[in-house]
């Protein structure tokens, strides 16, 4: 079984308004990935994903070219840990902007 890893990314660029959040939601339904996605008022997106190794290092590849209209210019990656109740995500869901 494939090591589970959580990961954090501030993502830059044309990223909203031209469906980011739900390019990215879509992807993680097709490999099972957790966590959450949200815009931010600098225009950015964060997001954190949870699950295989293999699948969280897609969806970071994913991040970086993102849907057709979306013009990445930068994603940093970071460690980060589980949802600070139970260390796990269940789910992965769109969050409010912050």
């Amino acid at each position: 079984m494939s090591e589970i890893i959580t990961r954090h990314l501030l993502i830059r660029g044309r990223v909203q308004g031209v469906g980011f959040r739900n390019y990215i939601e879509y992807k993680t339904q097709q490999l099972g990935v957790c966590g959450w996605i949200r815009n931010r008022s600098d225009g950015s997106v964060e997001a954190v994903f949870q699950g295989p190794a293999t699948a969280v290092d897609a969806m970071i590849e994913w991040a970086r070219r993102g849907p057709r209209a979306a013009q990445v210019s930068s994603v940093e990656v970071g460690e980060a840990a589980g949802d600070g109740l139970t260390g796990d995500y269940t789910r992965f869901e769109l969050r409010q902007t912050v």
